[in-house]
């Protein structure tokens, strides 16, 4: 049976937040650190209020910046995003499915900044957050073959383009970056960068439907016969 590559990439994820003790600490140290600040929250503080043991801590998590990349990975892939990941593997129309994706990528960078502006109000700026994009990156790059194996196998491929640059493209347009020059540079409401993403993404992907003739030039091709 063919590895499904969304399934592959989230399982970790879902796996990881389905844990109770992993949860009782990220939410402990959340709380800490927006009230009193990364450096206040120590680990000791963190077993404390998550009720286990500081050996336990460091077992599940290694360090206080990894539970910090643990809180920016929950506000990504939240309930809201597993429903749609779930909605988006029922979805067989390319174009629906590219428009889906428009959502998805809205919803994870919406949910990201807003946690990331709640902690940098608790003074909380570590490369550690930076980190983490790179090992999320390599992922995401490969969840985007789905996408492009539906578009070849409906012959829906925009001529000139082969599979690989759609991946690209893909990747490139439903980048958190993108999102980041348009919603939080550029003061783009997040409705208006998902129903852009979704449309560009169709225009550039999508292969054109013949365009019906006009009425008044069937009628003058049926008058010529």
């Amino acid at each position: 049976m063919a590895i499904n590559p969304i399934r592959s990439y989230y399982s970790l994820i879902r796996s990881k937040q389905a844990d109770d003790t992993r949860s009782r600490i990220a939410e402990a140290a959340r709380k800490l650190i927006l009230s009193h600040g990364f450096e206040a929250a120590t680990v000791v503080a963190i077993a404390r209020e998550a009720s286990v043991a500081v050996p336990t801590v460091y077992a599940v998590f290694g360090s206080k910046r990894r539970i910090l990349a643990e809180l920016v990975d929950r506000a990504r892939f939240g309930p809201v995003f597993q429903k749609l990941i779930d909605q988006a593997e029922t979805i067989d129309d390319p174009v629906a499915r590219l428009r889906h994706t428009a959502r998805i990528v809205r919803q994870v960078c919406d949910g990201e900044r807003a946690e990331l502006d709640l902690l940098r109000k608790a003074r909380v700026v570590t490369p550690e957050i930076e980190a983490r994009y790179e090992e999320l990156e390599c992922g995401r790059y490969d969840a985007q073959c789905v996408t492009v194996k539906l578009l070849v196998r409906h012959r829906l491929l925009k001529p000139g383009v082969s599979p690989q640059e759609a991946r690209d493209v893909l990747f490139t347009f439903t980048s958190p970056e993108m999102y980041r020059l348009l919603v939080v540079d550029r003061g783009w409401s997040s409705d208006h960068y998902q129903e852009w993403l979704g449309e560009t993404l169709v225009a550039m992907l999508v292969k054109s439907a013949p365009r019906k003739p006009h009425r008044s030039a069937r009628r003058a091709a049926f008058s010529a016969r």
